[in-house]
């Protein structure tokens, strides 16, 4: 009587099985970063078209808008464990185009164009300082996607999207107030210029990543989100250029500050003997 077979037959190799592999299911919500992450996009694209429409202060809001698709897309994918080298890289080339094309034009398309009215030297200076910009956010990116911090919570440089903050609000708060002339032209080219230096600076910037949205926060930290509410809304342009230019420059001027405290404690200090 011939014995039934074993289920499990040593001399046959695994890969033999009549049992298909199984195919990894794919993660619930793995469509919504990047989806979170083409809003980013498209309010870069609408940024730049309001721009050269000559509609600056939309264009200063579409920037805006960007920062705060590119705000939630990271935490989503974080939240949803659905993080992929593709996000990675989409989220990059839609910050460029959000962030470091958009204000460029921004600042070309309201000054450039009046600025070489006065002299032909101006212009090629405005031009200039908009396309370093420019070139300042794809490093800032390159960077950013290549180095690892070393400490989480600050970041090497200014952000891109701060940056575009700051310009995008000077260039919104211009236009609501009809800025002209010379000085406010230099102005605008001298801050777009500083802020593109500032993003491929070593300055650190703190990041805010220790902060915890699921778990307990401490009180000070409450209250800021209501008192900012009603800063902005009290005026949405000031408002905002004054929060991302004070983040912009807080940090050389410290930097600058304990360069200054530490040089006159030690002139102060007397030699041991």
């Amino acid at each position: 009587m011939m014995q039934p077979m074993s289920a499990y037959d040593p001399s046959r190799p695994e890969s033999s099985s009549e049992e298909p592999a199984s195919e990894p299911q794919r993660r619930p919500y793995y469509w919504l970063p990047n989806a979170l992450t083409t809003g980013t996009l498209w309010a870069g694209f609408y940024a730049i078209v309001a721009a050269i429409d000559h509609n600056f202060a939309r264009a200063g809001m579409a920037v805006f808008i960007a920062m705060i698709f590119d705000g939630l897309d990271g935490r989503v994918a974080r939240w949803t464990n659905t993080q992929s080298e593709f996000g990675k890289e989409y989220d990059s080339l839609s910050d460029m185009v959000a962030f470091g094309l958009a204000p460029a034009i921004l600042a070309y398309q309201w000054g450039v164009a009046r600025i070489a009215d006065y002299n032909v030297l101006w212009g090629r200076l405005g031009w200039a300082a908009t396309f370093l910009y420019a070139a300042a956010a794809a490093m800032r990116l390159a960077r950013f996607n290549t180095r690892a911090a070393a400490d989480k919570r600050f970041f090497e440089g200014l952000p891109s999207p701060s940056a575009a903050a700051a310009v995008a609000g000077f260039i919104w708060l211009a236009s609501e107030y009809q800025l002209s002339g010379l000085p406010a032209l230099v102005l605008a080219f001298v801050i777009t210029s500083v802020i593109g230096a500032l993003m491929v600076s070593r300055f650190p910037y703190w990041s805010g990543k220790e902060l915890n949205l699921r778990g307990r926060m401490p009180w000070a930290y409450l209250l800021v989100i209501p008192l900012a509410y009603i800063v902005i809304s009290a005026g949405p342009g000031e408002a905002l250029f004054a929060m991302f230019a004070i983040y912009a420059f807080h940090a050389p001027v410290l930097w600058a500050w304990r360069k200054l405290f530490h040089r006159r404690r030690d002139s102060g200090q007397t030699p041991l003997r």
